[in-house]
């Protein structure tokens, strides 16, 4: 299965970061501005505009994969454990 290598998400930058170690399965990586930066990963995180519904405004974000030396399995694998950190509400 393709997961895909983009999407919105709906959640501030400080509950992304709180969320990313384990995302990364434990991994080691830097921070560059908007860019995190892995071993044969990186993402960058793009402020967009806020979802509204009424009164409630929430954060959301544009998130963008680059890999280099993984085959489609290991990115699916890694885009699968990612995206299962993130879900709410069961997905």
């Amino acid at each position: 299965m393709r997961f895909p290598r983009s999407y919105d998400a709906t959640i501030s930058r400080e509950d992304f970061l709180r969320l990313l170690p384990q995302a990364v399965g434990g991994e080691a990586w830097t921070v560059a501005g908007d860019r995190f930066v892995g071993d044969r990963w990186s993402l960058c995180l793009t402020r967009i505009a806020p979802l509204e519904i009424g009164s409630v405004r929430l954060d959301r974000h544009r998130v963008e994969f680059e890999f280099e030396g993984l085959s489609p399995a290991e990115e699916d694998a890694f885009m699968q454990r990612f995206t299962l950190h993130y879900q709410r509400g069961g997905g």
